[in-house]
């Protein structure tokens, strides 16, 4: 049979996440993530193609590299601010510096994950970001018991 229907075609998102980063592996892997769990998502090369995007105002969580070449993901944060754009923000950064990271909390972000993170950490990030509320969670629990049963049938159907 073929490949299963896309997520969002069974359901729509529940919740839209932008992911920020310079390092396409990493933008690749996020997707698939959050895409398996049920939000939408839109992923960008650079800072600059994110504020260039319309995603800005259907955003409901960034999730922002936090060194990139060109503007930085602090950059970007402080544009977003400027812009009066209130959306919350997890940074992940593969060069864990304490006194960077108490500085984008204390500047507004949610969270920053030192990379490699668990899955689990950011998906609880993210819940955070969205409200955390337990319907959210089971329903997007529920999705992804669908979508994995539906990969399962269609594998061996």
């Amino acid at each position: 049979m073929g490949d299963p229907p896309e997520l969002n075609t069974i359901m729509p998102a529940l919740g839209q996440i932008s992911v920020v980063d310079d390092d396409e592996s990493v933008r690749e892997s996020l997707q698939g993530l959050l895409r398996s769990v049920g939000f939408g998502v839109s992923a960008f090369d650079s800072a600059e193609s994110f504020l260039e995007s319309e995603s800005i105002p259907s955003t409901e969580c960034l999730i922002l590299d936090l060194r990139m070449p060109g503007m930085s993901g602090i950059d970007l944060q402080r544009e977003l601010t400027g812009r009066d754009a209130r959306i919350p923000i997890i940074f992940v950064t593969a060069q864990c510096d304490e006194a960077i990271r108490s500085q984008v909390v204390a500047a507004g972000a949610l969270a920053c994950l030192c990379k490699p993170f668990a899955e689990q950490d950011l998906l609880e990030a993210v819940e955070t970001a969205l409200g955390g509320s337990s319907v959210a969670r089971n329903e997007r629990q529920s999705c992804l018991k669908i979508t994995n049963h539906r990969r399962f049938t269609d594998d061996y159907s």
